[in-house]
């Protein structure tokens, strides 16, 4: 670690991450930020103060020892920093390039307040590439404890459960309702975000750890919750199956063709392999064709930015309110209007027209201003009378969010649900209204983030470990 007081290091500039130039990227499914070399990992954790009390700890929603990790960064020592972040993060460089560090560890650094925060999740990626590149050896695992948990879920809840569930010596199986494991981050995340290469070695360290992975495995189909317990002979079951059931806009036409969910569009572009160079995967046909996205999440910039990649001859974004307000990442919309998307606020979408074989041809759009802020804080969009316009559309992808699948939730009726679909459980433990029975992330929460989704598969485990310890001791007794 350097001599730099403290006063010396909040001189110092902040290192930006690399990124590949807008003309070059739009064209291929490449990575955009192109990450950190040891030198400028080394030189962006100089800035680091080492607060006494770190608040970017309290931010982290798994918890990671920031403070240490970035040390070890600044001394050179990666390997050691790497261990530092394994220890709460089962997907270092899946965080390291998805979460919203702005407003988690990032919007909590000391240095936020008087200038830009430390980029953590840069230094997080850095530290996971570098570890998968050098071999890092997985954590080990204690003896075996004979218990049994099933993960239903491959997704960041799950993999967050599993990986703590067998640092504790658990048995664990992860059951995936398709044919790669990942959840969302296999399916719902475009490769110019997070390569598939990524997702897959961060997998390979689980299975290295002992957990094991099912695929084609749709609990509530064949086998449901309770033949997991009572057939299967698993102590205890979490349920981490996310939110895949996508929201319509419920306006006239949306039945057209060429109209889309952006969970169906990305999800055909993944796992159907779009993204490799001279793919001639049959998918939904964007080439050439005018697109329009309704919604400014991450999710509608993920969508926007494909379709600009697969050569749409215009990418849209459609939103009822304005730049401000739209609920993506800096650093997603930057990069989606510098890729050529263009975007249309304060308009909302009242009908979808189509021609007489039944495909989009043109969207009507309303006019809004922003009147009074709705429950979430928000001014909320209000129509501007009598101003309506037709434009010209060959594709419409909606993205403006999901709610959990009801699948699963129908085969367990004895699992307390809310009004709005999701399961209800204990926020701290994720024990749900049926013993033995855990869940977390997005089945509970609603669409979120990955991070807070691993949040809630952690502190999950460590319930469902004080449950299987608890049961074992009852075993002991009647023994």
């Amino acid at each position: 670690m350097s001599e730099r007081t403290r006063r010396e290091r909040m001189k110092l500039d902040p290192v930006e991450m690399p990124e590949r130039s807008a003309d070059s990227r739009r064209t291929d499914f490449g990575e955009v930020n192109e990450g950190y070399t040891a030198e400028l990992a080394m030189a962006e954790a100089e800035r680091c103060l080492f607060c006494a009390r770190p608040t970017c700890v309290e931010g982290c929603p798994v918890g990671v020892d920031i403070v240490n990790f970035v040390h070890r960064v600044e001394a050179g020592e990666f390997e050691e920093a790497a261990a530092v972040i394994s220890a709460d993060n089962s997907l270092p460089a899946v965080c390291g390039r998805v979460c919203p560090q702005e407003t988690q560890c990032e919007g909590a650094c000391g240095l936020a307040k008087k200038g830009k925060a430390i980029h953590i999740g840069h230094l997080e990626r850095f530290v996971a590439d570098y570890a998968r590149d050098h071999d890092h050896a997985p954590a080990p695992v204690p003896s075996p404890t004979g218990k049994r948990v099933a993960i239903v879920g491959s997704g960041p809840s799950g993999i967050a459960c599993a990986s703590d569930l067998v640092g504790l010596g658990h048995e664990v199986t992860v059951f995936e309702a398709l044919h790669e494991v990942g959840g969302v981050l296999a399916y719902g995340i475009p490769e110019f975000r997070l390569p598939k290469s990524i997702v897959a070695a961060e997998m390979d360290q689980l299975r290295a750890r002992g957990v094991r992975f099912e695929t084609n495995a749709v609990i509530g189909m064949v086998d449901t919750v309770d033949d997991l317990l009572s057939v299967e002979g698993y102590d205890a079951v979490f349920i981490g199956v996310g939110a895949g059931l996508p929201r319509f806009l419920n306006v006239p036409g949306e039945n057209l063709i060429g109209v889309f969910s952006a969970s169906e569009f990305l999800t055909r572009v993944n796992l159907m392999r779009a993204y490799v160079e001279d793919s001639d995967t049959a998918l939904i046909e964007v080439e050439g064709k005018a697109v329009v996205v309704f919604g400014a999440g991450n999710t509608a910039m993920d969508a926007a930015r494909t379709a600009v990649r697969l050569d749409a001859a215009s990418v849209t974004i459609a939103y009822r309110r304005s730049r401000e307000e739209m609920p993506a990442r800096t650093e997603e919309l930057d990069h989606a209007e510098a890729e050529g998307v263009r975007f249309e606020t304060l308009v909302g979408p009242v009908e979808l027209h189509g021609d007489d074989d039944g495909r989009l041809t043109g969207v009507m759009l309303q006019k809004m201003i922003l009147g009074e802020p709705d429950a979430d804080g928000r001014r909320s969009p209000v129509p501007v009378p009598e101003q309506i316009r037709e434009i010209p559309v060959d594709v419409a992808i909606v993205a403006i969010g999901n709610t959990p699948n009801p699948l699963l939730l129908r085969a367990t009726p004895d699992l307390e649900q809310s009004k709005w679909g999701t399961v209800v459980v204990d926020h701290d433990t994720g024990q749900t209204s049926k013993p033995g029975v855990f869940a977390g992330g997005d089945i509970v929460t609603g669409g979120a983030t990955v991070i807070l989704a691993m949040g809630a598969g952690r502190r999950a485990a460590a319930a469902i470990g004080e449950f299987l310890g608890s049961s074992a001791e009852l075993e002991e007794e009647l023994l």
